[in-house]
């Protein structure tokens, strides 16, 4: 049944500021709960807060569809969607109930379950943006098969408010999983990879897998058979989940290192090497966390050595978080601020210094 829900809607007022914004010629810096403050180079500009526009809008849960408004907080969003036996499979971080829907979006901040489930874009159906021209404009839609034109919706998802103020999102969900193991494993990164690996091809519906230093979390999710199955494949011993809530939300013990955090994004079959720092590998391999007082330029030759990446989650780590783009893509970028933000008004340099 689809469900209409009735809820505070500021959007008149952050149009306004917007306008205002843009006839002054003033940058503005977006914020929602500011959980994720600590990820961009800082933006110095006026604060315009999306709290106040908040609420589930709709839901319909036999269309595993539902909409909500940017200063959301997850949290809230999760309650309802948990109530009718639902979730929002990408599992991003709520960060103590601070982290919003539009935060969320922008940042595309997923947690453990991301390789296996999608990522926050693939969820994404729909949005309303107000642009760098004034205009409050809807992209996308409610329905999972929406091709139409140019998906806008989507390239908002890791633009971190770089190109317009998301207002209310459409995000596909799905049914919670009818059974779910938890199981630890004592075995090193190396065989834990080579084990993934045969896993995977095998078809176990694995749904989270995290190496520590010492020993493989292994989480499985899906039908009770199916689900059995795996167990009597796998060995290792159950254990209670709560690894996965503070792995997703960075209360593990490995983030409480005083050391800067450092992500490395890497292809699912690079090896696993030495990294100078204590490291934790998450995403079946392919997202190494490392806390470590590396030199940035150190850390992102050997991502690149790896063929992958290297952002800073420290913000005195490096006047750059963002590993440095290529420049025919640094263009595209540059270009698509101007289209969608003309006047630069939109958090400036929040990702690179010349955008």
């Amino acid at each position: 049944m689809r469900r209409e829900f009735s809820s505070a809607d500021g959007s008149a007022a952050l149009a306004e500021q917007v306008a205002e914004a843009i006839q002054t010629k003033s940058p503005l810096r977006i914020r929602g709960g500011d959980s994720k403050a600590n990820l961009g180079r800082p933006v110095e500009a006026t604060t315009i807060d999306t709290r106040n526009h908040r609420g589930v809008v709709r839901y319909d849960p036999t269309e595993l569809v539902i909409t909500a408004r940017a200063g959301t907080p997850i949290a809230e969003l999760e309650a309802v969607l948990d109530a009718a036996g639902q979730m929002l499979p990408c599992e991003p971080p709520v960060f103590g109930g601070a982290a919003t829907v539009g935060g969320m979006v922008a940042s595309g901040l997923a947690g453990p379950r991301r390789p296996w489930a999608g990522s926050i874009r693939d969820f994404v159906l729909g949005c309303r943006v107000i642009t760098g021209q004034g205009k409050h404009l809807r992209f996308g839609g409610e329905v999972m098969k929406n091709v139409a034109g140019y998906d806008v919706s989507r390239l908002l998802a890791g633009s971190f408010g770089c190109l317009g103020l998301i207002t209310e999102v459409s995000l596909k969900v799905l049914p919670k999983p009818r059974a779910t193991l938890n199981l630890e494993l004592e075995i090193d990164a190396a065989d834990a990879l080579n084990k993934l690996a045969e896993w995977r091809n095998a078809g176990m519906p694995i749904a989270g897998a995290c190496h520590d230093g010492a020993r493989l979390h292994l989480r499985i999710e899906g039908g009770t058979a199916s689900v059995r199955t795996s167990r009597e494949r796998t060995g290792g011993w159950e254990s209670d989940g709560g690894f996965w809530s503070a792995l997703r939300e960075y209360r593990h013990p490995f983030f409480g290192d005083p050391r800067p955090l450092w992500r490395l994004s890497l292809p699912s079959a690079a090896p696993v090497v030495e990294l100078p720092g204590a490291s934790l590998l998450d995403w079946g391999g392919a997202q190494r966390w490392l806390k470590t007082g590396e030199p940035a330029q150190s850390l992102r030759a050997l991502a690149q050595k790896l063929a992958g990446y290297a952002t800073a989650f420290t913000p005195s780590a490096s006047s750059e978080p963002f590993h440095p783009l290529p420049a025919p893509l640094f263009r595209y970028h540059r270009q698509l601020k101007q289209q969608m933000d003309p006047h630069g008004i939109f958090n400036p340099g929040r990702m690179y210094a010349e955008i």
